[in-house]
């Protein structure tokens, strides 16, 4: 059977178009966050900061993680409130021992289930209301800060009108191509919300490493609205509450936090599946710049692979190029920013990878999400 010509022009139209959007993408939102430079403080104030850890059946962890929460370098009134979920292992044992050396460590017991409350925000909205501050600093037990500086910096990210701070958790830097994957898709995620909230359009944060007033959570009866969905403690709460006047972010090296990253392709995907089920019940309008953003990035090489071989190959790698040199330079500027200049040289086959990473999590969107602790 022989395709018309036809075809294979319409094809490249398609690309050209979708070229257009990925250039709109790239310079109008992530350029934001390539040039990105914090406003100078003239004066700096140093807050009472609660952070607030939920942990379930994470004894391993916390022994290896929360030291790097305790020994933080802030002078000023703090507390770290310690929510033990209902754990089953030695959680108790070692909050204990830790609580004989750090009397700032507060530990919230809970011993019985949530009734139909899914996922982590029963324990998480324990720990919020038992806070003796204002300004809430949380992270997650597998997580430890990059600097014992993240307390002050996050919260010198405050002024007047900012009731929430948005931060990058990385992973630690690991052998193997699965850990270049999983720390590529974490810089792309963050590159979207970042760049977003710049733009005065926030749609979400990460519980890794997010802080906002307790003040917020109370106003907006904490998470009450979403509570029948087993995520979203972090990306659905600062979807309905963030806006462009209250949100700031802070991607200060000392403010990162750092896990470590799965280690099956498994257990990797069924996070980011369990995670993605949460997008369908973002505004209408973060939907549709989302879904335009994937949609064009999806389509991009299929359409550049019939327009090299079935039209013109000169005219579409040209093309193809314009979007290249941008994106090269967006990413070069923003791993450096974000401590990923590793991944700079591989870029262009990660950025291929996300063709195939797509069709891996795109059930998510349709499928209703596991009712399990995350």
């Amino acid at each position: 059977m022989i395709i018309p010509s036809i075809v294979w022009t319409i094809c490249f139209g398609l690309f050209c178009a979708i070229i257009v959007i990925q250039v709109f993408y790239y310079g109008y939102f992530f350029l934001r966050l390539a040039n990105f430079k914090p406003s100078l403080k003239a004066n700096t104030v140093e807050h009472p900061v609660s952070v607030v850890i939920c942990a379930r059946d994470e004894a391993h962890n916390l022994v290896k993680n929360l030291p790097g929460v305790l020994v933080q370098n802030y002078k000023t009134t703090h507390e770290v409130v310690l929510v033990n979920d209902n754990s089953s292992d030695e959680s108790k044992y070692v909050i204990d021992e830790f609580k004989r050396s750090f009397k700032n460590l507060n530990m919230v017991e809970l011993t019985q289930e949530a009734i139909m409350i899914t996922g982590k925000k029963f324990p998480l909205s324990m720990g919020i209301k038992s806070a003796k501050y204002e300004i809430v600093l949380l992270t997650d037990a597998d997580c430890v800060p990059a600097s014992e500086h993240w307390i002050q910096k996050m919260q010198d990210t405050y002024t007047d009108d900012v009731e929430i701070v948005l931060g990058y958790g990385a992973y630690h830097k690991q052998p193997g191509l699965l850990n270049k994957l999983i720390r590529f898709e974490t810089f792309h995620t963050a590159i979207q919300y970042l760049s977003y909230a710049i733009a005065g359009t926030p749609y979400m944060g990460v519980g890794r490493n997010l802080s906002y007033k307790k003040n917020v959570f109370l106003r907006n009866k904490g998470f009450s609205s979403i509570n029948q969905i087993p995520s979203g403690d972090d990306d659905l709460f600062i979807n309905q509450v963030a806006n462009s006047s209250n949100t700031a972010i802070s991607i200060d090296p000392d403010t990162f936090t750092l896990s470590d990253s799965k280690k099956t392709w498994s257990e990797w995907l069924s996070q980011k599946y369990r995670h993605y089920t949460t997008s369908k019940y973002y505004q209408p309008k973060h939907k549709i710049l989302l879904g335009l953003y994937s949609l064009s990035l999806f389509l991009l090489y299929p359409l550049l692979a019939i327009s090299l071989i079935f039209f013109n190959w000169q005219i579409a790698l040209a093309i193809f190029g314009v979007r290249f040199i941008l994106q090269a330079f967006v990413y070069f500027k923003t791993m450096k920013k974000l401590n990923e200049s590793d991944l700079f040289p591989w870029f262009l086959l990660l950025d291929i990878w996300m063709f195939f990473y797509f069709i891996f999590t795109a059930p998510a969107i349709w499928k209703a999400p596991r009712k399990n602790w995350d």
